[in-house]
């Protein structure tokens, strides 16, 4: 069985693609590499903020869905995503930062023997920036090099994404049997597990708290998160794996930029199994991704249509010179 390769994509909903886009762009530093929308819900953007090449494992995802409530944080959700930068020092530029720029962030403390900084957006979801100093594992990506950002603090990939459940025996059994993931370590409630090469871009947190009420998707909230495999015949094997446990799957799935599984593996926590190509350079030259909205093949067509749907939000930035922010 071909083990996954990491973390693919997360995939979260905000209430506002046009304050979305301002904060993960002028705030966080990563690059807009795809403006679509949901090839389900056409009427709803759907942003993609990766590294300077859009490398499969890197990019942070959202949908604005039209009049959806506030999401409520609670138990049976992916309650947390993280980002990959540099070094520990990385992690005191970002504390300057986010005090300069007024995002809500706890200070910088240790778990799992790595350095880590939890913060929040304008819409109460949750992140927090991961060292990758003394890390090995799943190679991160390239940083945005024309963003604000300083390239040796900068973002370059996902860490681990964090996942809060009631039943954490059953999570832990499927992720050992079902997903193949290793538990590593154990701090009180947390524990950590890993894949293939494993390390930061290749581990997941479960959380065991049977405290919290459960977990209301709406903005604010992790739709899901998706975990990278070579191609469509890996991805072919696990569809028989999971259906051979009994899962539920979405079958196959082409969202153009990769080919994609999905599945819902426990209360609320839908997984997604998703390729690494072929990407997202096919439609855009690199010197301007983001800036156009642009559609799959089946949804060109529409285009007239969807361009009604969707107000238009400014995203060019092929004509803006960023100057380093050095806090």
């Amino acid at each position: 069985m071909n083990h996954l390769k990491g973390i693919h994509h997360v995939t979260a909903i905000t209430s506002s693609a046009e304050e979305n886009y301002k904060f993960f762009t002028y705030v966080l530093g990563m690059r807009l590499v795809k403006k679509t929308v949901n090839q389900d819900d056409i009427q709803t953007y759907h942003l993609f903020f990766a590294d300077d090449k859009g490398s499969a494992g890197t990019d942070m995802t959202f949908f604005d869905f039209p009049n959806i409530p506030k999401g409520v944080h609670g138990t049976n959700e992916i309650s947390k995503t993280s980002f990959r930068v540099p070094t520990d020092a990385a992690l005191a530029y970002w504390v300057k930062r986010f005090e300069r720029l007024n995002v809500k962030h706890t200070g910088i403390k240790e778990q799992f023997g790595k350095q880590t900084l939890s913060f929040v957006d304008f819409d109460d979801q949750q992140y927090q920036l991961i060292s990758d100093e003394n890390n090995k594992g799943v190679a991160t990506g390239t940083p945005w090099q024309d963003g604000p950002i300083p390239l040796e603090y900068a973002i370059t990939g996902l860490g681990p994404i964090f996942v809060r459940v009631a039943n954490f025996d059953y999570f832990k059994e499927m992720l050992e049997k079902v997903m193949l993931f290793i538990e590593i370590a154990a701090e009180g409630d947390f524990h950590l597990f890993e894949v293939g090469e494993g390390g930061n871009g290749a581990q997941i947190v479960v959380e065991y708290n049977t405290i919290l009420p459960a977990a209301r998707q709406g903005f604010g909230t992790v739709h899901h998160a998706a975990f990278r495999v070579a191609d469509r015949a890996v991805l072919n094997e696990w569809t028989e794996r999971l259906e051979g446990f009994g899962f539920n799957t979405s079958g196959y799935v082409n969202r153009h930029f990769f080919e994609s599984l999905y599945a819902r593996v426990a209360p609320q926590i839908l997984f997604e199994w998703a390729t690494d190509g072929p990407g997202f350079m096919g439609d855009e030259p690199y010197e301007t991704l983001g800036e156009k909205l642009s559609l799959p093949p089946f949804l060109e067509p529409k285009r007239a249509q969807i361009e009604g749907l969707v107000r238009p939000i400014d995203t060019v930035r092929s004509t803006v010179s960023f100057e380093k922010e050095y806090e």
